[in-house]
């Protein structure tokens, strides 16, 4: 390979003005340089892509880079361009390129102009495409985000397992592979695939020590994500969801929350997600929230913070995606929200599949798990992942070092465990197993009598949560073992065999309580008001406007808006907007002595307001809102809503009382007139403006039931929408 003679520090100084090489950068360049196979193994952040720019720069012919995203390739062109003075010395090709952009392209390559061309896997496979590529001069193939390449890694994608026969048909030249995430398993496949078995292999430490590592329970993530972002300020970040749907939902809060956030997904057009992957490198956003689509050799060095809404589906995924955090050497925050409900999701995600693939997914999942609910340093366990030992028991920036996990000898409880096990004949699930254990008499107990079960309830001292975290540590440290063929139900393995002879001390981690049913279930129904002495303040306040307004209590705010405001301490309009039930029309009609009453009692008793918990939230109903008001609009019955919507008319009518309780108004007269005589309704009317209270079992008992359930709850509806808004 003919090169330029000038120094490679010198080199490096002309094309990036830089000085000095990072790390083992300089190794690999004159590996690449002698025409050798090189494999780099190089955290995100260590300089990876200089690796491959460099030597394409000085090198005789044109560098082919084989990269998975356009969106990768478009940020890297413009960064090599932004080094040079013409555009030509970088292009890429893909499915983008229309035939003129294309023509522009071939030309440039044809006339030795271009040193790096970027071309998806799928741009390679195509014949007329190998068929032109014979015909330039190739300095060497760079394949980018090498585990693309491997079952075992954690982005598979097939079409990169064709790559060394497509490489082969071109030209045989050099190639240098790439990539930040590589357990010894990926490793090897990678060689392996693409023939390179020979190759100088450099690998960089994975330790950033910069990093701080941290998974909470997931406890109304969304919530949670919008007070720590709000700690961050105008500063960038990164929100990764597992789906699409989460992506947009979570965009939606944040930016309802003051938030310059963006969303980016694959669902999104190839304009909208260039627009937005721009906005944000150019800091017209604060935030990305994104699927995994997102970040890949995405070089934003400033980068804060990166949540995991979803803990991802393997510990390379995570790593990688942490790992754009704090490239600058910076601070970096990696945050992690962890139900394992959400594991059971991934896990279903590979029934159907073959068996291999079933088992290596399982694999992958075990060892996220593993790192979720370790008591142990994080960043050892991390490390360890990738071949690597960290000596030092405490790393002093992660949660478990700076907060260690409770213990406990777990011998007698897996000596149960494993009895229970066998006693069923190895015939079921986790879940099955704790309920089992502690006593809970679930449906499928009950239907095979087990709760009948001479050991049923045996570990009754112990609760659900805690057996299956014991549970998820004996399978992850293969005591027990999730069967294949039969889906996730439990065995012993030999191990636990072993164990089950000669019982031994095994040392076991506190569950953190991190599935968050019981929470959410909570504050779904009000969690009653955490300042008392204001909730009666704001009752007696109520009593008072509601007796000027002529209108019972119940239509100025409810109970659980009143307990929102004892919680929150709401002092502005756009606050109050926040409060549960309470909308901008309700707000702005009855809110200015609830707002100038709190204020008062915050300045009197010297109350310091939490004002990163005034979360507001973009229910996902907030569709079906916009829906069911059109659909009022159009005068359609409820049964048709309900029908469109795939709900019942119970569910139909709910929200149309949530939507009046927040302040807006809604006409069903229509439907009203076609049961209700004139008269009739002014009865009920005349009922709710005089009643204390707004239930409707009163409003049945008080008409003898003359009127219906639904009647009256839209009359109800009827009256709010008149007098309340």
């Amino acid at each position: 390979m003919h090169t330029a003679s000038m120094p490679l520090t010198e080199q490096l100084k002309k094309f990036f003005g830089f000085n000095n090489f990072k790390g083992e950068q300089e190794q690999v360049i004159e590996s690449v340089l002698k025409g050798d196979d090189t494999f780099v193994i190089m955290p995100t952040g260590g300089g990876k892509s200089m690796c491959y720019q460099l030597p394409a720069l000085i090198s005789e012919g044109t560098a082919i880079v084989v990269s998975p995203l356009i969106a990768l390739m478009k940020n890297q062109v413009d960064a090599i361009r932004g080094y040079s003075q013409g555009n030509h010395v970088a292009h890429f090709m893909n499915s983008s390129l229309n035939k003129t952009d294309l023509a522009i392209v071939k030309e440039d390559l044809v006339a030795g102009k271009t040193k790096l061309l970027y071309v998806a896997p799928e741009t390679l496979t195509k014949q007329a495409n190998i068929d032109f590529f014979k015909t330039i001069k190739i300095s060497f193939f760079a394949i980018d985000e090498a585990h693309c390449i491997s079952e075992w890694g954690h982005d598979f994608r097939p079409e990169y397992r064709r790559l060394r026969e497509i490489i082969e048909a071109i030209d045989r030249v050099p190639i240098i592979a790439l990539t930040a995430t590589a357990t010894p398993k990926v490793q090897q496949d990678i060689q392996k695939n693409l023939g390179m078995t020979n190759a100088n292999v450099f690998k960089a430490s994975f330790n950033r020590a910069n990093l701080y590592y941290e998974v909470n329970p997931k406890k109304e993530a969304n919530s949670q994500i919008v007070k720590y972002i709000n700690q961050y300020k105008g500063k960038s970040g990164i929100v990764y969801c597992l789906s699409r749907k989460k992506v947009e939902e979570v965009a939606e809060t944040l930016q309802v929350n003051g938030v310059k956030a963006l969303p980016y997904h694959a669902g999104l057009d190839a304009v909208t997600r260039a627009k937005h992957q721009d906005m944000f490198l150019m800091e017209e956003a604060d935030v990305i929230v994104a699927t995994i689509a997102f970040g890949m050799g995405i070089d934003k060095p400033d980068v804060r913070f990166v949540i995991h809404h979803d803990i991802p589906k393997s510990l390379e995924g995570y790593y990688q995606e942490t790992g754009r955090a704090g490239r600058d050497g910076g601070e970096g925050k990696c945050i992690a929200f962890y139900s394992y409900k959400d594991i059971e999701k991934l896990e279903k995600f590979l029934q159907g599949k073959p068996v291999a693939e079933q088992e290596i997914g399982r694999q992958l999942i075990f060892e996220t798990v593993s790192y979720a609910e370790t008591a142990v340093c994080r960043r050892k366990q991390l490390l360890h992942y990738f071949g690597e030992t960290y000596e030092q028991e405490n790393c002093g920036n992660c949660d478990n070092c700076i907060n260690p996990r409770v213990e406990f000898d777990a011998k007698d409880s897996m000596v149960l465990l494993m009895s229970v096990i066998l006693e069923l004949k190895e015939n079921f699930k986790a879940n099955y197993i704790s309920n089992f254990l502690a006593g809970e008499v679930t449906s499928e107990i009950k239907s095979l009598r087990n709760d009948e079960h001479k050991s049923f309830a045996s570990g009754s001292d112990i609760e659900e949560i805690k057996w299956n975290s014991i549970i998820r540590q004996c399978i992850i440290n293969n005591y027990i073992i999730k069967e294949i063929e039969n889906y996730g139900v439990l065995k012993i393995s030999e191990k636990g065999k072993e164990f089950i002879k000669n019982p031994h001390s095994v040392t076991m981690v506190e569950p953190k309580k991190y599935d968050a049913n019981a929470a959410a279930a909570t504050s779904a129904k009000g969690r009653g008001a955490s300042d008392e002495e204001l909730f009666a303040i704001l009752k007696e306040l109520r009593k008072e406007v509601a007796k000027d307004e002529d209108l019972p209590p119940y239509v100025i705010f409810s109970e659980v808006s009143l307990e929102d405001m004892a919680t929150q301490y709401p002092i502005t309009m756009e606050e109050l907007c926040n409060i549960t039930g309470v909308g901008q029309g309700k707000a702005e009609k009855f809110g200015a002595p609830f707002l100038e009453t709190i204020q008062e009692y915050v300045e009197e008793n010297d109350i310091e307001r939490p004002d990163d918990m005034i979360v507001k939230s973009v229910v996902n109903k907030s569709g079906l809102k916009v829906f069911i008001i059109q659909s009022i609009d159009r005068k359609l019955t409820l049964e048709d809503i309900a029908v469109a919507k795939g709900k019942d008319v119970e569910d139909i009518l709910e929200e149309i009382e949530h939507i009046v309780a927040s302040g807006t108004r809604v006409n069903l007269d229509y439907i009203l007139n076609d049961l209700l005589d004139e008269e009739y309704q002014e009865e009920i009317i005349d009922y709710f403006r005089e009643t204390e209270e707004d239930s409707i079992d009163a409003a049945l008992e008080e008409f003898d039931e003359t009127y219906s359930e639904e009647e009256l709850r839209m009359m109800r509806i009827k009256f709010l929408s008149i007098m309340g808004n």
